[in-house]
Parts: structure tokens; C-alpha cells; sequence
């Protein structure tokens, strides 16, 4: 048996990450059969998707923390089937709700969406940190080599935001942004709250508000730190035990600041060349302005 190890470069990264992240696998969550009452929330990754969880499941149970995994009762669609998850079954409170990082274009139709955009520097720099520690060994790739080649090259980011804003509008989707999230706790809460049919009373606004906190996810982050999905990577993509997978960490914006000036002008080139060419807004922030 091979040695157990994390990646020590992007080619290896990937290696891995397809030995735990089979198309067999995404195929059985695409045949997903939506009812018009469930839930997906639908970011790139990085983008606030555990923290928007977090809420639509405070929000439907008043506050409940009997998980051990928060895609054990919000599951991923992607990735259920090899967790033995069955996406199809009743889940321990209404509405249904599940997660994706798919494109309009793929995810399963039939439901109510609520995805969220960041700013693509910040998400591209959360995404190292996440993999560091877990499927990367920390410090093995450069932090601008990780953006060029991990994020900028493949330019999935920019697909799948090209995919949901044409229907930003839409009844069945609501379209936030994390900085706005940010900065409008309370204000986020009473939209979602009003899109997924939750009467909300000052009471539960309260639970969510605190539930939904950093601090309060901090203190409970192994609930978020893909427990399951961590177990799976360790028996089929050699990961060593222990991996540092959690998914609370700062809950800040700002993550361009650790971003050399080389990279982060090959973030403006991208912007331009695919939101500016096909949506019109020069910058992420003129986009987010344009958000209602």
C-alpha cells in the first residue's frame, strides 16, 4: 500500500481529487428529482455556501445543531452518492434544502436557488487555504501559482457566474453577494428567510443571527469541516488522517490583499475578457452595485 500523503503539487492535486470525486458519482446527484419547495444553494466555491447552510437550516428547525456534518443534513449533490447519502429521502426538517456548485446549466431544475458571488481574488485565496492542510500539503504551491493555475486557467468561476446572472431576477432565485452578506447580517437573514417561506419572529431572528455568526460557528467549526467527505478522501484518495478541513476560518473580505500585483492584474485581464465582454460591467464591485 502506497504511503498516505497530500499533494506536493497542482498535478498531484488534481490527481487526488479525481480519485474522490468520480463522474459516476455527479452523474446519480444530476438525476436528482427537485420539488418545487426544496432548496439549493448554489455558489462557486468559496463563497459563502457553508455560511448560507448555515442559515436556510437554523432558519427551518429554530436553531438545531444535532449534526455532525452539515452536508449530513444540507447535502451536496455532487458528491451524496459516494457518501452512501441518499438525496431523495425525507430530511429532518421543510423545506428540503441541498447544496451545488454548478452552473444554471447543469444543476437540476425544478426547485429554488439561492447562490451567492464573491469577489474572485478572495474566493480564489479562500480556496487555497481550504485545500492547504487537507489535500495540499501547506506551502507546496506558491499562493500566485495556485491563482493562475487552479483558479484563472480553467475559468470556471467565470462560467458559472456567466450562467446565473441572467436570472438573478428570476422568481426561483435569489442572488446575494458575500460583501453585502457582510455587511447586512440581519438584512440577509430576513431575505432568505422570506424566499424559503419561513415566517420569521423576532425570537428566530435572534437564533439565526447568533447561529450564523462567526464566532458561533468557530466554536462549533467541526460541524462545518466536511467530516464525511474528509473520511472518503482519506480511504480512496491516500489522504493522511487529521487534515485540517475546516471551512469556518476568518469570514472576512480582503483576501486580494495577499495577491502580487502580477496576479492581481491577471485577475482584471480575466474579469475583462470574460464578465466585461459578455455582462458589461468593468469591475466585480460595478456588478455587485448592480445587484438590487
Amino acid at each position: 500500500m502506497s504511503e498516505k500523503r497530500r499533494a506536493q503539487s497542482l498535478k498531484e492535486l488534481a490527481t487526488k481529487s479525481l480519485d474522490v470525486f468520480s463522474k459516476e458519482v455527479l452523474e446519480q446527484g444530476l438525476a436528482l428529482k427537485l420539488r418545487p419547495t426544496d432548496i439549493v444553494i448554489t455558489p462557486y466555491g468559496k463563497s459563502g455556501t457553508t455560511w448560507t447552510q448555515q442559515i436556510v437550516h437554523t432558519l427551518r428547525t429554530r436553531g438545531d445543531m444535532d449534526f455532525d456534518d452539515i452536508s449530513r443534513v444540507i447535502p451536496w449533490i455532487e458528491v451524496s452518492a459516494g457518501l452512501d447519502l441518499d438525496l431523495n429521502a425525507e430530511q429532518k426538517a421543510q423545506p428540503r434544502a441541498f447544496k451545488s456548485h454548478l452552473g444554471w446549466d447543469q444543476i437540476p431544475r425544478g426547485g429554488r436557488y439561492i447562490n451567492v458571488v464573491r469577489d474572485p481574488g478572495d474566493a480564489a485565496v479562500s480556496l487555497l487555504r481550504f485545500q492547504e492542510g487537507w489535500f495540499l500539503e501547506p506551502g507546496a504551491v506558491p499562493t500566485d501559482e495556485f491563482v493562475e493555475e487552479a483558479f484563472l486557467s480553467h475559468r470556471r468561476y467565470y462560467k458559472h457566474l456567466q450562467s446565473w446572472w441572467p436570472h438573478r431576477n428570476d422568481d426561483n432565485v435569489l442572488f446575494l453577494a458575500y460583501e453585502k452578506m457582510l455587511k447586512d447580517s440581519i438584512g440577509t437573514i430576513c431575505r432568505i428567510a422570506e424566499f424559503i417561506g419561513i415566517e420569521l419572529d423576532d425570537e428566530l431572528l435572534a437564533i439565526t443571527e447568533k447561529h450564523a455568526s462567526l464566532a458561533f460557528m468557530l466554536k462549533y467549526k467541526d460541524r462545518f469541516d466536511d467530516a464525511i467527505l474528509r473520511k472518503l478522501s482519506e480511504d480512496k484518495g491516500g489522504i493522511p488522517p487529521g487534515s485540517d478541513s475546516a471551512k469556518v476560518r476568518e469570514g472576512t473580505a480582503g483576501g486580494r490583499a495577499e495577491l502580487s500585483d502580477a496576479t492581481l492584474a491577471r485577475l482584471d485581464q480575466v474579469w475583462c475578457e470574460e464578465i466585461t465582454s459578455s455582462l458589461g460591467f468593468e469591475t466585480y464591485s460595478d456588478l455587485v452595485a448592480d445587484l438590487t
